[in-house]
């Protein structure tokens, strides 16, 4: 398993795939709510390969100078249950330290609370609708 983080073409285009085998087939979001304005050529993805195929992602976001925000993180369905969302979001956490951040937001899926509060997490809000799905901030501070 390699992992790779940047916003090279190759990068995004994996991304993408992703992001349509897990959000857009299986869960049903609509493509033009999938991929936002947030998604422009200097966005930052992190990708994880096995051999030449990616399996898991998450798109790199800044709130604010102090604030990371992962977001768009999904596993392909046959390699889920091995570590790898966990090892993107510890990535992204990771990043975001290296650029001064100090806190960790996340807008997770109501279903997907238990995984992010196991990587430290906690709910901060009500639940919202986002992309059509019920969702909640969850945040985790993050160490020096």
């Amino acid at each position: 398993m390699r992992c790779f983080f940047g916003n090279e073409k190759w990068l995004q285009a994996a991304s993408y795939y992703l992001r349509m085998l897990v959000f857009v087939q299986e869960q049903h979001i609509s493509p033009k709510a999938e991929f936002d304005r947030l998604d422009t050529d200097q966005t930052n993805y992190i990708v994880i390969y096995h051999r030449q195929e990616p399996v898991a992602t998450g798109r790199y976001q800044q709130d604010d100078p102090l604030t990371v925000r992962p977001d768009r993180l999904c596993v392909k369905k046959n390699w889920r249950n091995r570590g790898l969302g966990r090892r993107i979001v510890t990535e992204l956490e990771r990043i975001g330290r290296r650029n001064g951040c100090r806190v960790s937001r996340i807008h997770g899926e109501k279903t997907a609370v238990a995984f992010y509060e196991k990587c430290g997490y906690q709910v901060v809000s009500d639940d919202f609708i986002e992309d059509g799905i019920i969702c909640v901030k969850l945040e985790k501070q993050l160490s020096a």
